[in-house]
């Protein structure tokens, strides 16, 4: 097993029992091929920690921005724990090298896959909450959750633009958007979608994203700004 105290400097927590930590980091295929350690998968400590940041996440919106409703706050939530944002944390404290996987995992890239550090981060904020507390565990998400609600805002990732471009369309011209994925590069673990969105079979915009979803909201970014003047 890799030696944990530089993941535990980079957290800045120091586990009082270090087998929470390792469960946070035992993939079920590591499991199967190790039976000799006496661990269980980070599966469950996955379930507390999502629990954890829904509780942080919408404790922090509520008192940060008392003026939005709760639709508003809802998509914010969603967009700072999405699996995509939540590997991006796991990436800042190199969560990956530390990861427990077995061979086949270890073969496909699992170090680097979103949806696996997604759920590791998850698992990770589970161990310290039951190492440390609630109060040292919501400090820990606050860390990363405070700079990166900021950029979401700044950037208007929790917009609906797809929602509004059709809205638009359909009372003005209408028409109803279609989507097409015309690109999709880079390695399997870490792909980069490019997606035109079409009125009337005319190409109104183009976007790119880690998946489809993203890349069909950029695309319709796009056209709304093409098509007012503005994403409102």
């Amino acid at each position: 097993m890799p030696d944990l105290g530089q993941l535990e400097q980079a957290c800045g927590v120091q586990f009082n029992d270090v087998d929470l930590l390792r469960q946070a980091l035992a993939h079920r295929s590591y499991l199967y091929e190790h039976a000799e350690f006496r661990l269980e998968s980070n599966e469950r400590l996955e379930y507390l920690g999502d629990a954890v940041l829904t509780y942080v996440s919408s404790l922090h919106l509520f008192r940060a921005f008392p003026e939005v409703q709760e639709g508003q706050l809802t998509a914010l939530r969603a967009a700072a724990v999405r699996a995509e944002t939540l590997a991006k944390f796991a990436r800042q404290i190199d969560l990956g090298t530390y990861l427990l996987l077995g061979r086949g995992e270890e073969k496909g890239g699992g170090r680097s896959r979103p949806l696996l550090l997604s759920s590791a981060f998850e698992a990770l904020v589970g161990a310290i909450l039951l190492d440390q507390g609630l109060d040292r565990a919501s400090a820990f998400i606050q860390r990363f959750l405070e700079p990166e609600i900021e950029a979401i805002v700044i950037e208007g990732r929790h917009q609906n633009f797809k929602s509004r471009l059709q809205e638009l369309t359909q009372a003005e011209m209408q028409a109803t958007p279609e989507y097409r994925t015309v690109k999709a590069s880079g390695p399997s673990h870490a792909r980069t979608f490019t997606v035109e969105v079409l009125i009337k079979d005319e190409v109104a915009g183009r976007g790119e994203g880690a998946n489809k979803r993203s890349a069909q909201q950029a695309a319709a970014r796009e056209a709304l700004l093409k098509l007012t003047g503005s994403e409102a």
